[in-house]
Parts: structure tokens; sequence; C-alpha cells
């Protein structure tokens, strides 16, 4: 894979008002199909509209306007509206949208994280235009934790103290633009009491590499998202793996997506990992493995020192 593949994305653009465009990354999206009558859920969150079943497959659709903080779509309006269906973090979900705009292919370089003026609760990863128009990317896990609160919340992890200390001896780094994938990831390493550093963007994770290198602390254990501004998960393992100073970092792209494609590109890139967010224990259990991976390493390494030793002294 090189370089020019891995720096844009596809977006899906739509509107959720009569003017504001809105979008998300094509390889979250299944489908788009017109709506359809929906059955009621009871008990469910007041943004669920209800479910549809949709080719053996049930699933909830959500009114997206009225979960980013716009007034909802009247019932008489919906008729007019599509459905984006979406997979993500493990579930199938709808978004109801006022209309579907277009698709357009993005350059990482050209989407800025979302100014520090929308809040903290805003549902926006970031910004960029196409034809002169702004376009917010919205912060679909951020808003999937809102309405499922019960399914990302769960980061308690179950190890072993000699698998804690052997993590604990790692050098960790995080990278995700999301805030809710940051405070999954961080829970479950704060759970086990495991020391690591966080960022929320690839370029600033690929300084902090570069710089814990030259200090002769690298970072052993790099966990990062795949769809980030400015530098995306495919292009900082692929900087990693082309830097020999930083080639060693056990690397695990984790995503949101579910397709086969993200896991055959992250192989490709040189990736050691790909997991689907959020489940904390497979994911520890793959920073175990790079840990192991290291140690063993070490192991042997200490060994040929000291066989090298013993020969000098024959």
């Amino acid at each position: 894979m090189t370089k020019a593949t891995s720096q844009t994305q596809g977006l899906l653009h739509f509107y959720l008002t009569s003017t504001q465009l809105f979008a998300i990354g094509t390889l979250k999206v299944k489908e788009i199909v017109p709506y359809m009558q929906l059955t009621a859920l009871p008990k469910s969150h007041h943004h669920v509209l209800g479910s549809v079943s949709m080719r053996g497959t049930t699933l909830s659709v959500i009114d997206l306007a009225a979960a980013v903080g716009f007034p909802p779509v009247a019932p008489e309006d919906r008729q007019s509206c599509s459905i984006i269906v979406v997979d993500i973090c493990r579930q199938t979900v709808g978004f109801l949208v006022r209309q579907v705009d277009k698709i357009s292919e993005c350059r990482w370089d050209d989407i800025q994280p979302a100014p520090a003026s929308v809040g903290k609760h805003a549902y926006i990863s970031g910004v960029t235009r196409n034809d002169e128009k702004l376009i917010q990317l919205l912060d679909i896990e951020m808003l999937l934790e809102a309405i499922y609160p019960e399914q990302f919340n769960q980061t308690n992890v179950e190890l072993s103290l000699p698998d804690q200390a052997l993590l604990s001896r790692m050098n960790i780094l995080l990278v995700d633009d999301s805030a809710t994938a940051r405070k999954q990831l961080s829970g479950a390493l704060d759970s086990i009491e495991v020391d690591y550093q966080v960022t929320d963007n690839g370029k600033t994770a690929l300084h902090m590499l570069e710089q814990a290198a030259a200090q002769d602390n690298p970072f052993q254990i790099v966990v990062s998202d795949i769809e980030m501004p400015r530098l995306d998960g495919y292009e900082l393992t692929f900087e990693i793996r082309s830097n020999k100073a930083l080639s060693n970092a056990f690397i695990i792209l984790h995503t949101s997506l579910s397709s086969e494609i993200s896991v055959d590109r992250a192989r490709q890139v040189g990736a050691n990992e790909a997991l689907t967010k959020f489940d904390a224990n497979e994911l520890t259990q793959a920073m175990l493995k790079g840990a192991r991976t290291f140690e063993n390493d070490n192991a042997n390494a200490a060994m040929t020192e000291q066989d090298t030793d013993i020969d000098s002294l024959i």
C-alpha cells in the first residue's frame, strides 16, 4: 500500500437541516434506503424512532437531527427522508437524515480538528470544505455512546498480576480523535493501573514517537484509530514502519469500522493487529501479545550477549 492511497477517504454528505451539511466516512456505510414504516420500541431512547427489518436483520433507526441537537424530523416529513445504514462498533444502526447529498473524496490533510468553540458535546470530530461549503464530520462513536451508554462504558479488564506487571513495563501510546474512544481506551488501562500516553491525532502521535525514540525511551505499543484528521492510522503505521528508529513498535489499529477491507489494509501497511471497537479484554490481550514479543526479544538478545561473552573467554 502506498502513501497516496491512504491519504484520502470517501465522505457521504447529507443534510440534517435545510442548509447545514454533515458527513460520515463511506467505509462505515452499508447502504442508503428510503424511509420505511418503523415499529415502535418500548423503553428505547427518545431519539430512537423505532426498528425496521432489513435483509434478515432488525436494526434501530435514530433521528440523527434530534440526536445532535437540531429539531426532530416531524412525522409528516419522514416520507421524504432517507435512512443511512451504518456498521460501526460491532452494531448495525440506521440514521434518519433529511436529504443525502453526494459522495466525495477528501484528503486527510484537508480535515481539521473540530474547533474548541463547538464544545465537547457537539458530536463533531472534524471539519472540511467541499465546493466552498463547510462540512462537519460527525463523531458517530460519541453519538452512539449517548444513546447506548451501557454498550460503551464496559471498560473493566480481568488480568493476572504477572500480566499486569508485564504491561506496566511497556511504554504505551494511545491515538484516537474520538473523545469517546479515548475515554474507553484510558478506562481500560486505568482499571488495571497501567500507565500510558494519549493524543487525539496521528501527526502529534508521530512527533511523540520520534521524540521518545530520540530520548532512548521508545514507545513499544501503539494503539491507533484508523479514521483520523491530519494523519490517519494507515499513514501513521506506514510512517512508523518506514522509520528505523520506530519500526519495532507493536501496532494495533483499533477501529469502529467492521469491514474486512479495513483489516486487509491494516495488514498491508504493517499493523500487527486490527481490532473492532470496543472489547476491553480483547484489546488488552492484543497489547499483551505485543508486550510478550518485546520480553522474548529482550531475553533472546540477553542470551546472545551472554553467549558472546562466553565465547570471548574461551
